[in-house]
């Protein structure tokens, strides 16, 4: 091995630990430079966020959660088990001092500066998938509008005033705004109840569990391993990295990469890393459908994505300010469900399927933590909030790049760790 610091040697071997969207692709991205990768995970391959999540690719929609409206909307929903945002009233300190941070967040600069940091992530996904599937990861992309319904134009305003606002920033979204027989086209499963939409394009689907499975593959193929355990600790030194697991467990490396998402902060804040992630957990599941669906519904007002998914619907929604690894609860899937049930027809929701809560890692600024880490040869991926998906392959890319040149990219910058 070969000493790594904050601008050291190439490494030759690299440990990533976990295997989601985010580490896997920086993984396969690392394989590209000529770096040898083992992977491991608590619970194997996309078994966390990355499974069951709405599957879109929506670098249009990729808005950062810390909007003032964000804040009081969060404040309200504190007394409503059922509402979209839901913070338990229960006492815990560290989850207090996140919402704290998180709240001194929630004004315009600071989300500007989020939108600006989020900026190359969003410019670069779609192209970051390409140059996965075509290059042996055997998975589709789908390309299609995603459209936003509404109850009426005036609810409408809300998205387009963001859109406008994403724009103001330096990335602006094609779309459209839609009604009557262009929006029944768009989404069949429309109800009555909505007669408006907003039809944002240059956006693209997958099936997540798939294509995360088929990452993983491709780098198992590029000649990586992939172990399945609980990482106890990672400790660094002059000579490189230990990833330790219960049983003696070790593995060894030039550098370790933390991709662990909504449980990054308890390896990362050993290393540096002040900015807490916490897990905004989502529910979904999958519903058959009468009418066919010819792409992703997004409905903001109860804040619930819906997409085509094995000939049904999946269905995801909520923002649960929860431990990770809580049981999930019933009263939020019902939330879910009561919320969309007046706005879409032909759906049959007693037959739903592939129930599924998990953690979204959310930070209080609303910039992921791409780079390194206070200590030689440590990286770290993780905090992307609802779009993990979307900015995973991307963010894989550019770390790469970083560990192996020891050059921090500009796109990295707004993004470090240590900030």
């Amino acid at each position: 091995m070969v000493g790594i610091g904050r601008g050291g040697d190439v490494p030759q071997s690299a440990v990533v630990v976990g295997a989601g969207i985010v580490g896997l692709s920086t993984a396969w991205f690392l394989q590209e430079r000529g770096v040898e990768v083992s992977v491991v995970d608590r619970s194997g391959v996309a078994a966390g966020a990355s499974w069951g999540n709405a599957g879109w690719i929506a670098p249009g929609l990729a808005i950062p959660l810390n909007e003032p409206s964000v804040l009081r909307y969060g404040l309200k929903s504190m007394f409503s088990p059922s509402a979209p945002l839901h913070i338990p009233l229960r006492p815990d300190p560290k989850l207090i001092a996140f919402l704290t941070r998180f709240a001194a967040h929630c004004r315009w600069p600071a989300w500007a500066r989020a939108v600006r940091a989020n900026l190359p992530l969003n410019d670069e996904s779609v192209e970051a998938y390409d140059v996965l599937t075509g290059n042996g990861v055997q998975a589709v992309t789908v390309d299609a509008p995603i459209t936003a319904a509404f109850e009426n134009t005036h609810r409408a305003q809300g998205l387009l005033r963001e859109l406008q606002r994403m724009a103001e920033q330096g990335q602006p979204v094609v779309h459209q705004t839609v009604t009557g027989d262009e929006l029944r086209a768009l989404v069949p499963l429309a109800s009555s109840t909505l007669t408006a939409g907003v039809r944002v394009d240059g956006q693209r689907y997958v099936d997540p569990g798939s294509f995360v499975r088929a990452l993983g593959q491709a780098v198992v193929e590029r000649g990586a391993t992939v172990h399945t355990f609980e990482v106890d600790d990672v400790r660094a030194g002059q000579r490189g990295v230990t990833v330790h697991g219960p049983r003696d467990q070790v593995l060894s490396a030039d550098v370790a990469v933390l991709a662990t998402g909504a449980w990054l902060t308890g390896l990362a804040r050993r290393f540096g890393v002040r900015t807490p992630v916490r897990a905004g957990r989502g529910y979904s599941f999958t519903v058959p459908v009468d009418r066919p669906v010819p792409g992703p519904i997004y409905l903001p007002d109860v804040r619930v994505a819906c997409t085509p998914y094995h000939g049904g619907l999946r269905v995801a929604g909520t923002m649960e300010f929860r431990d990770p690894d809580s049981p999930a609860v019933p009263a939020r899937l019902a939330a879910v469900i009561e919320s969309v049930r007046p706005l879409l027809d032909g759906v049959r929701w007693s037959e739903r399927r592939d129930v599924w809560v998990g953690p979204r890692p959310v930070t209080p600024d609303g910039r992921p933590l791409v780079g390194a880490a206070g200590a030689p040869g440590v990286f770290v991926a993780g905090g992307h909030g609802m779009w993990g998906l979307a900015q995973g392959p991307v963010t894989g890319r550019l770390l790469a790049e970083r560990i192996t040149t020891g050059k921090q990219p500009d796109a990295l910058r707004d993004l470090d760790p240590l900030r």
